[in-house]
This record gives structure tokens, C-alpha cells and sequence, in this order.
């Protein structure tokens, strides 16, 4: 099944703790895969790209008056400026002081704010965005075949442990002999077929691999398998095959489960576990080419709609409303099959605990059906905004400012140049740390003209420094090498260009979830 294994909540940095985090796509479980969504903060657009927040007095800043809601509920004022060129002459001066005689002015990609030239976010834990991996790791490691991490969710243990009891009932009918040993052999039919749902999800992991697509884990949870592949195919030919090797290699297994049978006794302890595996790989592969996202065969939809009309966003939203009525489906069509018999069990007229049971297992998968079939509608939205997120937008504006600069001087100087953030340089004008946001926060106003800005800096390291070029997957890629709450933004010829705030691009990423598509 095709799963989404979001990624990608907002990270603390190094020095905050984590209070509000961006959203992230639900992973449930299934058999097959998924691209995971990259966890893309995207700008509203250059004017929103700052937070809200009270004018700051004087080289007082205030905390804003409110964090960015969930609902992304902000305004948005137009689309960003896409062509902002790159003006090596909007550097930051070398001297700390900006001119009197020259209005300060805000680089290119970025509005100027003269009524609120030093803006923070209230709580000031900017977080940069974090892999789900850096947060879980998902279970029981074990192991990693083609250098790609296996898990068993704990939620593994507790559907074997079903289907060690119900499996043991029939092969205790069919073999009474074996007594108590049924339930070890029932056992092993469990492993065993959590096996070949493992082999499943290695031909998707293989294809991807051999797509250069890069594929963060598998994991083997309640009902099956996820490989969390980090991209999507470039291609729908490619999409096709990629969701398709999963069912096939299931079908495989399912022949060679049946030739094995052919070589045995059918009533023996081996023709049961071969049967029964035969036919848990049918289903497997017959559940998985069901034409809905987030299954295999809803991937396949995806790509047949995307190679006739050339968009792939629309071939997710056929493939995801197809998976949406599947999951209705699931859930009244399964009990009305099982209850009249037509899956091969008895036709009932009263109510029973089977009964019960069989609607019960009906509302999970419809559950999972439908959930992954929002997640693939929101993650997709998510990529198709991910190209909006460029440094260059979101960057503040910054002035340099000497380690032992009072607090206060340091803010006034920002105010008067309108920025919005304080970097701290040598006698060189060498950046050397940027001072946090949260940290003036708390400094009350009365302390900060006796508080060094040096003192609430953090030392720049070689991961804080991004460049104003980076925009997409490529920027997010460079915040979650290295987590923190502010970042230098730095031109290619080295020429600083401003700071970047980690509670900017959570922001950013949240309106842009509210926006349609």
C-alpha cells in the first residue's frame, strides 16, 4: 500500500525547546509505498514572509502578540516576487552605525518594514525542520539490505500475536494432531508471511534505488509494509513501475508458494503454511492493485492520469477521490460479502461476534484507506508550493553590531537601519555569531542597555551559513544538516545578505498549507 511517511516536523535548535511544530503527513500503515513529503515550508510571499508582531520601541522589541495558528490562518497579499535578482550592494556595511544621510533599504526579494523595523515571533523558538527519523526511529531495528533501515513497529508484535490465535484454531481443525504445536506453527506462518510482505516492499525499495530515488526506511507495522521513498519519480512511466513491482513480486512469491505446494502433502504440516502463504500473497497483491491511492494500484491510476494529461497533481486527485470512494467501499461492502458468504465462509442471518469482528476489520481499512488518501492529496499540495520557498524571500534584513554593543544601542541601530535581526562581527567585520531572538526576548527592557549582544549570541558554524540561492528541497535540505534558530544568509561572493529565521520558514510553511492548490 501506498503510505505517506511525512516528513518532516520543525526542529528545536540547539538551545530552545520545541513548542510549536509544522505539520506533518501521517504515515498509516499498509502494504507498498510512498514518496514521502518533504516537510516544505513555502513563503506566503515576500510581505508575510515576516512574523507579525508590536512595534518595538526605541530598541525595545516586544514579543508579537500571537504564534501562527495550525490553520494557517494568516493573510495572504499576493504570490512572491520569483525574478528577485541578487544585489551584491545590498550587503550589510561593515560599519555598525548606517549613514544618516542614507535611508537604510532592504535587498532585493525583500519589502521593506518601516513601521516594524525589528519584528520577533512571540515565543522566539525558531525551529528548523527535522526528518521524522530524527524524532522516532520507528521501532526494532532490524537490519539494513541495500544500506536501507529496516523496522518492526510495535504494532507488529500485536497483529502476530492475532494471527498466531486465529491461524492456530484452523490448523488445529485441520492437523488436531499437532496440539499445542499448532500455535508454534501458526507462529511461524506469521513470520513467515511478514517476510514475504518484507520482499514486497524491497522490489519497491530496488526500483527506487535504481531510479536514484532515496529511500529513507522500511518499516513492517499492523497491517504490512511502508517504504518511505524521500522523492518522487521524475517520470509517470517511472511511477508506474515503481508502485507496480511491489504486487508483482507478490504474485511471484504466490506461484512459487503453489509450486512448493505441488511437492507436498497438503495435509502436512508444510502443505498447510504453503497454502497459507499462497494465498496471503494473493491477497496481498490483489488488495495492493486496487485502483486507490494510498495503495499500489492508486499509484499506477496516478501515473496513467498524469501521463494523459501531463500534470501530475491531477493524477493525484483522481487516483486520491478514487481511493476515498474505495475506502466507503471497504467499509460497507466487506461485511455484506463475509456475512453472505460470498468469500467462501458460511452465509450467517444473525448478528455474531464474527460478524462484529469482520466490521470492525472493515472501519480499520477503510480508515487507512481513507486517511492515505488525504495524506497523498496534502502531500502532493505540499510539493507543488515546495519551489516557492527560497531563502532570498524569507531572509531578514540584519546590521552588524560589535560583541561588547549594548543591547540596547544594538536594537536602536536596527530599528534605524529597519531590520530585523543583530549579527556580531570582529574587529574585521567578519561575522562571527548571530544573536538569538529568544534571548532578547528575555532580557527586560530596563537590563539591556548593561547586556553585551555579544553575550546573547550564538557562534556561527559552517552549517549556519546558507546561501541566498538556495530555494526548495535544496534550501530544506541545508536546515536539517544543521538544526538551529537562526541561520547567516550569505550572497556567493561571500557578502552577507541577512539572517534567516527558522520561526520564518515554520510560518511560511503554514500558510502555504492553507493555501489551494
Amino acid at each position: 500500500m501506498d503510505v505517506s511517511g511525512g516528513r518532516g516536523q520543525p526542529r528545536p535548535g540547539n538551545d530552545e525547546s520545541a513548542e510549536h511544530t509544522g505539520p506533518e503527513a501521517p504515515a498509516p500503515g499498509g502494504t507498498g509505498d510512498a514518496p514521502t513529503a518533504p516537510s516544505a515550508p513555502t513563503p506566503a510571499d515576500a510581505k508575510d514572509a515576516r512574523p507579525e508582531g508590536p512595534t518595538p520601541d526605541a530598541g525595545a522589541p516586544a514579543p508579537e502578540s500571537g504564534t501562527p495558528q495550525d490553520t494557517g490562518a494568516a493573510p495572504d497579499h499576493g504570490a512572491p516576487d520569483r525574478g528577485a535578482p541578487a544585489h551584491g550592494r545590498d550587503r550589510v556595511p561593515e560599519h555598525p552605525e548606517p549613514p544618516a544621510d542614507r535611508p537604510a533599504r532592504a535587498p532585493a526579494g525583500r519589502p521593506e518594514h518601516p513601521d516594524h523595523p525589528f519584528a520577533h515571533s512571540g515565543s522566539g523558538k525558531g525551529q528548523a525542520p527535522q526528518r521524522p527519523e530524527e524524532r522516532r526511529r520507528g521501532g526494532l531495528l532490524m537490519g539494513r539490505p541495500f544500506g536501507v533501515p529496516v523496522y518492526v513497529a510495535p504494532s507488529w508484535f500485536l497483529v502476530a500475536i492475532l494471527i498466531t490465535w486465529v491461524f492456530g484454531g484452523q490448523i488445529d481443525r485441520v492437523l488436531p494432531e499437532l496440539g499445542a504445536a499448532s500455535y508454534l506453527v501458526s507462529l511461524f506462518f506469521a513470520v513467515a508471511f511478514y517476510a514475504s510482505v518484507l520482499v514486497h516492499e524491497l522490489a519497491h525499495t530496488l526500483a527506487a534505488l535504481r531510479f536514484k530515488l532515496p529511500v529513507r526506511r522500511i518499516q513492517l507495522q499492523f497491517f504490512g509494509g511502508v517504504s518511505e521513498i524521500e522523492k518522487e519519480a521524475e517520470t509517470p512511466g517511472r511511477e508506474f513501475v515503481l508502485a507496480f513491482v511491489g504486487p508483482l513480486l507478490s504474485l511471484v512469491l504466490a506461484g512459487l508458494f503453489y509450486l512448493g505446494l505441488l511437492a507436498v502433502d497438503p495435509s502436512s504440516v508444510p502443505g498447510v503454511l504453503l497454502a497459507g502463504l499462497m494465498v496471503s500473497n494473493l491477497i496481498v497483491a490483489a488488495f495492493n492493485l486496487l485502483p486507490g491511492l494510498p495503495l499500489d494500484g492508486g499509484r499506477m491510476l496516478r501515473a496513467v492520469v498524469w501521463a494523459i494529461t501531463g500534470k501530475p497533481m491531477t493524477g493525484t486527485v483522481a487516483a486520491a477521490w478514487v481511493g476515498r470512494a474505495l475506502a466507503v467501499c471497504v467499509l460497507i461492502g466487506l461485511p455484506l460479502l463475509t456475512q453472505s458468504g460470498a468469500l467462501g465462509s458460511d452465509a450467517v442471518d444473525n448478528v455474531g461476534m464474527d460478524t462484529v469482528l469482520d466490521a470492525l476489520l472493515a472501519a480499520i481499512l477503510a480508515a487507512i484507506i481513507w486517511t492515505g488518501a488525504g495524506n497523498s492529496l496534502r502531500m502532493a499540495r505540499l510539493r507543488e508550493h515546495l519551489p516557492e520557498l527560497r531563502a532570498r524571500t524569507l531572509t531578514r534584513r540584519a546590521v552588524p553590531v560589535e560583541s561588547d554593543t549594548p543591547l540596547s544601542e544594538a536594537l536602536r541601530r536596527a530599528n534605524a537601519a529597519g531590520a530585523r535581526a543583530l549579527v556580531v562581527v570582529d574587529a574585521d567585520g567578519v561575522p562571527v555569531s548571530l544573536v538569538r531572538e529568544a534571548a532578547i526576548v528575555g532580557v527586560p527592557e530596563h537590563r539591556r542597555p548593561w547586556v553585551p549582544a555579544g553575550t546573547l549570541a550564538q557562534d556561527i558554524t559552517d552549517g549556519m551559513r546558507v546561501s541566498a540561492e538556495l530555494a526548495g528541497e535544496e534550501l530544506l535540505d541545508a536546515l536539517r544538516a544543521t538544526p538551529a534558530t537562526e541561520y547567516l544568509v550569505v550572497e556567493e561572493t561571500g557578502e552577507i545578505y541577512g539572517v534567516l529565521s527558522a520561526a520564518d520558514v515554520e510560518r511560511a510553511f503554514v500558510k502555504a498549507m492553507a493555501r489551494p492548490s
